[in-house]
């Protein structure tokens, strides 16, 4: 009688937390600059597990330390509770530290942009882990929204030089992709406008949360927050600039027997530009396609899933579509587009689980990943405070760049035609 009792107690003593929905996490405000005490920052996230290993050379615990200003932070999220299938990418960020250990400030000059971004104007920190439960995916991503917001608040060390250069950037270590929308509410908060998306991914990633149907629930639960359908949800929530986003590398099969998918997908906005189309227009091409998308001014995010790449090269990850694109072709595509403005970005899906017999070939690709991105980054700066002289190229015993804009123009011409004579064969 006594266990029949305490039982009946206990239950209902968690009956009101039993009716909470998915969306019942409190709202969250952009902080003001240093206004969270320093004890509240540290019982939130000074209980991080994260690896000696860092991709800057200085590893900071950003959030419980808002005394350390920066201007580009590396942030790990180790959070894959929301996977569709293979799980594994809370080892991502342990992974790609690890195959950064040859990117060091004396060893960091990037040929392509001709700078180091490591010792260039901005300071850039490894911020550690943002601490991340297992066993709660709306806390989970409350969490991951609290720690975005709680950094992109701080003043960077370089406030104001260049003029745009008010928030930290934040690049993210997953951690699967559903770590992108914690970071877009976080990014739409901080610039109080939709963001722009560039989405390097083998699936769209824009699925409703209802094609995946369940005869369990008719309200919206936890299992609403996938790795699929983060981005259907931050364009509901108005996160998203639909007319400037893109998905590259696409290469999924669809559900159901028709184009369903794709209908929902325009209604989002998003210009797909499919693995194949590299055939038929070449690297110049897709960086061409995504440079006219989004110009140079509009905030952007940058999302690269390394499933975008063929398994063959980067077989660890949780979903793998064969027929991807090459290490190769992905830095030459990252390289051509570091005039956009990007104010975040993330690598995501790398599970070094899945990379037996392989070395650490697909968290290489990833450490390489975010030295293009902190480049590009960098190199933005530079232009925009003044300090960047266009001009050829010179290399030892050559110089590139005098025909550029004349190869470009040429090039894009062939495009036009080519699309041309698709459309009239439509």
């Amino acid at each position: 009688m006594f266990l029949l009792s305490s039982s009946l107690s206990l239950l209902f003593a968690i009956l009101p937390f039993s009716r909470c929905s998915f969306y019942d996490n409190p709202e969250l405000e952009l902080p003001t600059e240093s206004s969270t005490p320093l004890d509240e920052l540290k019982a939130k996230w000074d209980h991080e597990v994260s690896s000696a290993s860092s991709t800057s050379g200085i590893h900071v615990k950003c959030l419980s330390a808002p005394y350390e200003p920066f201007d580009i932070g590396i942030i790990g999220a180790p959070f894959d509770t929301a996977v569709s299938y293979r799980p594994g990418a809370r080892f991502g960020p342990r992974a790609i530290r690890a195959a950064s250990a040859r990117q060091t400030t004396f060893r960091g000059f990037n040929h392509r942009a001709h700078l180091n971004p490591y010792t260039s104007w901005p300071l850039i920190l490894d911020c550690g882990d943002i601490p991340i439960t297992p066993f709660d995916n709306a806390l989970a991503l409350h969490q991951m929204t609290s720690a975005y917001l709680e950094l992109l608040a701080r003043r960077p060390l370089s406030h104001g030089n260049p003029e745009s250069h008010v928030h930290p950037k934040l690049i993210t270590l997953g951690g699967d992709h559903s770590v992108a929308l914690p970071a877009l509410r976080a990014l739409q908060k901080t610039y109080a406008q939709p963001i722009a998306v560039l989405h390097f991914d083998a699936h769209l990633d824009t699925w409703h949360p209802g094609a995946y149907p369940s005869a369990w629930a008719e309200t919206p639960t936890q299992a609403d927050f996938t790795h699929g359908t983060m981005f259907w949800i931050a364009s509901q929530e108005g996160l998203i600039n639909n007319s400037s986003s893109v998905h590259a590398g696409l290469r999924t099969r669809l559900l159901g027997n028709d184009f369903n998918d794709y209908d929902d997908d325009e209604r989002q906005g998003f210009l797909r530009i499919e693995t194949d189309d590299i055939d038929a227009v070449g690297v110049q091409g897709i960086i061409d396609l995504i440079m006219e998308r989004i110009g140079t001014e509009v905030p952007v995010y940058l999302s690269v899933d390394i499933d975008v790449l063929d398994p063959g090269i980067a077989p660890g990850t949780g979903t793998p579509e064969p027929g991807g694109w090459t290490t190769r072709e992905l830095i030459q595509i990252l390289r051509g587009i570091e005039g956009l403005n990007l104010v975040g970005g993330d690598i995501v899906e790398v599970s070094p689980a899945y990379e037996s017999g392989h070395g650490e070939s697909t968290a290489l690709a990833g450490a390489q990943v975010v030295f293009e991105i902190l480049t590009s980054m960098v190199k933005r700066g530079l232009v925009d405070r003044g300090d960047w002289i266009e001009g050829a190229i010179k290399k030892p015993g050559r110089v590139i760049g005098g025909a550029k804009k004349s190869v470009l123009g040429k090039l894009k011409q062939v495009v036009e035609k080519v699309q041309e004579v698709v459309r009239d064969e439509l």
